[in-house]
């Protein structure tokens, strides 16, 4: 009867080598990520969308300056000259150092997460196992009790597998989301010229350090998952093989059910607590 517990073995492989690969994608840097073929695109995408953003910055530059000075007396006094030469100096820093900006805010908050994982010495995510007692009920099963065990192993596992994917799909997703706002980053900086359009730039730049907080809510939550795991379903050894089994395997589900919530959950958490 080994072969029925095979279906929730597997499974349960699948969801540690996901795991597994979260915790390297949440130690590495866009610069890094696979092998930083994506990055040079990226870099190559930002640099051509520099020279429309400089571009985009000095419209913004003229519309603002029209809209705040109601005559030309105004734009000769000095400190308002100043203030205005200034802000445009400001502003074509930021989109031209955009990445940089972006590059050291996420290697900030990336020490953040390193500081975490190794304040309690989490160098690697738990893996998840089935207990002795439960394999070894498994397999002193008769032919028509494996029936049933055999349907939950597979029901179990088919769910087990399909959370894995999901899990790891949010995670590369917020890859995905790291690279498209630094690619595009010229065109919202832009806006930073002008009094009347700067809080876009301001929204962009917020919404970029949420990105980036997500990797330190995803690794919390790896964290508190992996205590649930190290502390694993009370199992009745004198009950029927079935019970065994569904007791683990609701359980299980459910603990693997509020980290992949909680994961996809990522960016509403960091904006609720930003207040974004």
């Amino acid at each position: 009867m080994g072969g029925i517990i095979d279906n929730l073995t597997n499974a349960i492989n699948i969801w540690n080598e996901k795991m597994a690969e979260i915790w390297i994608l949440l130690t590495q840097t866009p610069q890094n990520f696979k092998g930083g073929h994506i990055w040079e695109i990226i870099v190559k995408i930002h640099g051509t969308l520099t020279a429309i953003g400089l571009a985009l910055l000095v419209l913004f530059f003229v519309i603002g300056m029209v809209r705040t000075c109601t005559n030309l007396t105004e734009i000769k006094r000095p400190e308002h000259a100043l203030r205005l030469f200034l802000r445009f100096a400001i502003a074509r820093g930021i989109v031209v150092y955009g990445m940089t900006i972006m590059t050291k805010v996420f290697e900030i908050i990336q020490g953040i997460t390193s500081k975490i994982m190794s304040t309690v010495s989490a160098g690697s995510a738990t893996t998840t196992t089935i207990p002795e007692e439960i394999i070894k009920a498994v397999e002193d099963c008769g032919f028509l009790e494996s029936i049933p065990v055999w349907a939950v192993t597979l029901l179990g596992g088919i769910f087990i597998t399909i959370l894995s994917f999901i899990l790891i799909l949010t995670v590369y997703g917020r890859f995905f989301k790291l690279y498209m706002y630094t690619a595009i980053s010229p065109i919202p900086l832009s806006t930073s010229a002008s009094e009347n359009t700067q809080s876009v730039a301001l929204t962009f730049l917020k919404s970029y350090i949420g990105v980036c907080l997500e990797g330190t809510i995803i690794v919390l939550a790896c964290i508190i998952f992996s205590q649930f795991v190290a502390s694993p379903p009370v199992i009745d050894s004198s009950s029927s093989a079935i019970s065994m089994l569904w007791t683990y395997i609701g359980e299980t589900i459910f603990n693997m059910l509020v980290l992949v919530g909680t994961v996809k959950m990522s960016d509403r958490v960091v904006k609720d607590m930003m207040g974004l």
